[in-house]
Parts: structure tokens; C-alpha cells; sequence
């Protein structure tokens, strides 16, 4: 199966660093998160990506042209006609298209766009911008079984904010930090879809959130895996410190594949 990212959009929310670069390439322990999302579909035998890239989409492009550069040592030989030698060369075992997908255009436009490139089976789809320890074969044979046109995974986020618990009069009775019970499931943004659901949508200027997968789920076409792991986005600056921090102790959850 194909793993299909949207790596697109302007991180207006993070500019500190999406001013340099598109935000799936902001690096946590060095390394983009992009790539961190690529590295937990490989786990799971998922090899080959489509990457609906847009806003700075060249930098996309050059980071994997050079990805033996940013993974390897390398000894560059003048002497011998400019001799480039890679060494602990890794290797992954990747098939990865970057796509042009426009500067403005909105997630299902951009999914519409790379239809050519998915073929006919169905097919995972995810954002460029979080990063979670989400089982992709749980959330597929889960997909299969229940035989719909999507299947959209969603958690429980954490709060930043404590909870008042109030009476009726609105009087404060006790302030405690928020549980999961007080929060709703949202989407987490790892998805299975058929390639039927492109034909819901119409052009550039569709949001595959918003009219996609409304008319989906009137019709009964969409199904919900529940995952109580670990999953994390990286809206703001304070995201990236949150992940940098785990990974930089050995705590990343997602990390689930070895070195």
C-alpha cells in the first residue's frame, strides 16, 4: 500500500520556523518531522509515499535528493576528480514522490491531485505535522473488516488548561488538571480511504475535511478507529519543544522502530 502526506500548507501557526521551510521539514532531534511519519509507516512495512507538497516544495524535493548527505558520513576527494565516498551509508527502503500540488490549494484538491499516482487500491493518508505511535496495521484490518469507503483514526488530546468544576450558581467548587473524560475525539489524522472518495471532490478549493467527508459520513461511508496512545501535532513552538524533549531523553512513544 501507498502512504499518501500533506506536506502543503503554510504553517502560519509555527512561523518561527515556516518561514525557512515547509512545516512537515521542521526538525525534531535533527530530523524533519516528515520523516519521523515516514519512519513509523515503514515500521509497519508501508514503503512507498506520495508527498502533496506545495508551499516551499523545494526544499522537500532537495532534502531528499541529498538524503545520504543528511544521514551519512561523507568524504569528498578533490585529488580524485571530485570522488564522493558515502560511509555507514543507511539505506531505506523508500519509494517517495514529491508532488507540486499547488500553493493555495486545499487538501482535497491536493488529494485529486495525486490521484494518478495512488492507482486503484486503497490507500493511507496523513498530515506532515504529527507524529503518534498509532498501530497502521491495527487501524488497516480494522478498515478492511468493516468494508466503508474511509476509516479516519481519532484520539483524545490533551489539555494545556485545568478544569473548574462549577454548581449550578456558577459557584467555583475545585480546580483540577483536565481528564479524559472531560475531552471529545478528534480526528488524528491517519487515514484509510478508497480511491472512490477523490470523486467527492470537486477542485483546488475543497477542503477534504469539510464537504468530502460530510457527505461521507451522511452516507454512512466513513468508520472510526479509537486509538488510546500517544499522538501529537506540532502546531506551535511549543509543540516542537514538547517532542524535542522526549526525543532528546529517549521517551518518544512514537519512535517504535530501532536505529
Amino acid at each position: 500500500m501507498k502512504a499518501v502526506l500533506l506536506a502543503g500548507g503554510f504553517g502560519t501557526r509555527i512561523s518561527e520556523e515556516s518561514q525557512f521551510k515547509p512545516k512537515p521539514m521542521v526538525e525534531i532531534g535533527g530530523m524533519p518531522i516528515l520523516w519521523h511519519i515516514m519512519k513509523l509507516y515503514s515500521y509497519y512495512g508501508v514503503n512507498e509515499f506520495i508527498i502533496c507538497a506545495g508551499y516551499k516544495q523545494h526544499v522537500i524535493k532537495e532534502w531528499f535528493a541529498d538524503y545520504f548527505l543528511h544521514t551519512s558520513d561523507i568524504t569528498f576527494d578533490f585529488t580524485q576528480d571530485d570522488k564522493i565516498i558515502v560511509h555507514n551509508k543507511r539505506a531505506e527502503q523508500w519509494k517517495v514522490t514529491v508532488v507540486d500540488t499547488g500553493l493555495n490549494t486545499m487538501t482535497g484538491g491536493r488529494l485529486k491531485r495525486v490521484r494518478g499516482f495512488i492507482g486503484d487500491e486503497p490507500f493511507f493518508m496523513t498530515y506532515g505535522d504529527g507524529v503518534s505511535d498509532v498501530d497502521i496495521n491495527a487501524l488497516y484490518e480494522f478498515h478492511k473488516k468493516n468494508g466503508r469507503l474511509a476509516t479516519m483514526s481519532a484520539v483524545k488530546p490533551e489539555s494545556r488548561f485545568g478544569v473548574l468544576d462549577l454548581s449550578s450558581e456558577n459557584e467555583v467548587k475545585a480546580f483540577r488538571e483536565k481528564s479524559d473524560i472531560d475531552s471529545g475525539w478528534i480526528n488524528a489524522g491517519f487515514m484509510v480511504l478508497e480511491p472512490k472518495v477523490l470523486d467527492y471532490v470537486k477542485d483546488d478549493t475543497i477542503m477534504f475535511e469539510r464537504e468530502p467527508m460530510e457527505q461521507l459520513a451522511k452516507e454512512g461511508q466513513i468508520m472510526c478507529w479509537k486509538h488510546n496512545g500517544f499522538w501529537q501535532c506540532m502546531d506551535t513552538l511549543r509543540d516542537k519543544e514538547k517532542l524535542e524533549k522526549l526525543w532528546s531523553t529517549n521517551k518518544a512513544p512514537w519512535k517504535v522502530w530501532k536505529d
